[in-house]
């Protein structure tokens, strides 16, 4: 009997490219600078492979190599990012639409979002939740990557955009506000088969 034959180590990396690329233009929003991020991923983890030490998936490992390459993207080419655009609210302000109680609280409950750790293991979750965020208004989505999926601290954020921490506030709050409008509507209120 023959063994089956195993990828090579370059293969499986090279396999994942359309992976990258695909996370890195969702960051960056521009792509020239994701092909030299995933690029330049790619070439650290081929010329590396000793890095890899098999204590998580390769994908994982790949992806914390891109996160730094995308901030190191962001930081080189943060001059040519343009953070006041006209359309940054898309003329819409997603508190318009709900109504509040004298106190603040929401008049009506958020819908019922079911078992959230079970919702997170499901991979057509993670497909809307990128999804919602690929609808954000660039800078929004920019600013919402930044934090909650490259893990920046605010101040970091805010020195490297030139933002008070007020706007980042506010911008995130827009962001996690239209997050959970687009999930609401495009995950938990919709039936799922069994």
């Amino acid at each position: 009997m023959s063994q089956p034959i195993t990828p090579s180590f370059e293969h499986q990396v090279a396999d994942l490219r359309v992976y990258l690329l695909k996370f890195a233009r969702l960051q960056l929003r521009n792509d020239a600078w994701a092909e030299d991020a995933v690029s330049e991923t790619l070439l650290a983890a081929i010329s590396r492979p000793q890095g890899f030490e098999q204590r998580s998936q390769l994908k994982t490992w790949l992806v914390g190599i891109l996160k730094h390459k995308i901030i190191d993207a962001i930081r080189q080419n943060s001059r040519e990012v343009c953070l006041s655009s006209s359309d940054d609210d898309e003329g819409a302000d997603p508190l318009e639409h709900m109504a509040f109680k004298a106190d603040g609280h929401f008049a009506e409950k958020p819908a019922e979002w079911g078992n959230p750790e079970q919702e997170l293991n499901s991979r057509q979750f993670f497909e809307v939740l990128e999804a919602c965020t690929d609808k954000l208004p660039p800078v929004q989505g920019r600013l919402f990557l930044m934090r909650e999926w490259l893990e920046l601290s605010s101040e970091e954020i805010c020195k490297e955009l030139s933002l008070t921490p007020t706007n980042l506030y506010v911008q995130l709050h827009r962001a996690r506000l239209r997050l959970r409008e687009c999930l609401e509507l495009n995950w938990f209120a919709r039936p799922r088969t069994p």
